[in-house]
């Protein structure tokens, strides 16, 4: 799936009719927060999903976590090979795969699948077995899900092979009854993110897909990186300075109560990193990572990987909890870090 980022001088788009009775007069049921340059990442193994018996398991677990992302407005979302290296699939093609879940792929795949607005899915996302068992999913309902009876400043679009009306630029599909035409040239099956005008005069505008959070003050859906290892979810950051705080979750860290004793006061952060463990724990990760055991970052020594390491439910009644329970649970401690509103 590709998507499109502008340059740096922005150009006007010219709009088919029917923008004004479309979409300007439709309500708008998401309220913008302040708008923010800080960001939310969590990062999970793929082990997770390694003790679902079946595709319909594994597809659920897969949906949950994107339900939990949803709920609390997480930006990112990074998936670590946690496996030993001995049994990571070698030189994997997921375009010819037909075979049996590779995890990383399978999770990138369906949570990519998830994020992305329903009327554009059967258009980037072609039939593939790793979606055999999207029924079983919930949809996310995020803002740049579009409603027709609601209006947002911003849109997500996708390009059209059909010229525009207008036979100049291309025609790209909002999610309403009617098209959009834009001055630029982008193939077609690509994915924009438009500025809505704010009356039926105006024009709509191409802007990059971080701007309806850091100027609307709206959550925009979250992106999805893979990384090797642990290590690799740090050193690989999609972020210049990486993650100013992190966060480790592990029955043998310390209470949130303790971690973070003040409840009335928000972290001070760029970029914050929440990273879970599987069935094993995060523990089982380091020992799985070529480059933490030349460090000597094994065992106990994991903690050392983040500034906090957390219990984030001390007390369980169950002699385990599943990863994708884990996160809600964590999710709704460690939120007040940043809104305590």
């Amino acid at each position: 799936m590709s998507s499109w980022e502008p340059q740096s001088k922005k150009r006007r788009l010219d709009t088919d009719s029917g923008i004004g009775n479309g979409i300007l007069n439709t309500k708008e049921r998401f309220k913008p927060t302040s708008a923010r340059d800080w960001t939310i990442s969590i990062a999970v193994p793929t082990s997770i999903i390694a003790s679902c018996v079946t595709r319909e398991q594994r597809t659920t677990a897969a949906g949950s976590i994107a339900r939990a992302l949803a709920i609390f407005s997480v930006d990112e979302v990074v998936i670590f090979d946690d496996s030993p290296i001995e049994q990571r699939p070698r030189n994997f093609d997921p375009d010819a795969y037909t075979g049996d879940i590779e995890p990383a792929h399978f999770l990138e795949h369906l949570l990519n699948y998830l994020e992305t607005p329903p009327f554009m899915r059967k258009v980037l996302f072609p039939i593939h077995p790793n979606l055999k068992s999207q029924g079983l999913l919930h949809g996310l309902d995020m803002p740049h899900h579009p409603h027709k009876d609601e209006w947002l400043p911003y849109r997500e679009g996708l390009t059209l092979e059909a010229p525009p009306r207008s036979g100049k630029g291309t025609a790209v599909d909002i999610g309403m009854p009617e098209t959009v035409t834009i001055s630029e040239d982008i193939p077609p099956k690509t994915r924009v993110t438009l500025k809505m005008p704010d009356d039926a005069q105006g024009k709509p505008e191409p802007v990059n897909p971080a701007e309806p959070r850091t100027e609307g003050g709206y959550f925009w859906g979250y992106s999805v990186r893979k990384a090797k290892s642990l290590s690799d979810v740090f050193t690989s950051s999609a972020y210049e300075d990486g993650y100013d705080l992190s966060i480790g979750t592990s029955e043998r860290g310390v209470p949130l109560s303790k971690a973070f004793p003040n409840h009335n006061q928000t972290a001070t952060f760029n970029h914050m990193l929440i990273v879970f463990g599987g069935p094993r724990g995060l523990e089982f990760a380091a020992m799985n990572d070529p480059d933490l055991g030349q460090m000597g970052i094994q065992g106990a020594r994991t903690k050392e990987l983040f500034d906090h390491w957390v219990n984030v439910l001390p007390n369980q009644g169950t002699r385990g909890i599943r990863t994708d329970e884990s996160l809600l649970i964590a999710l709704t401690a460690l939120r007040r870090l940043w809104d305590n509103s």
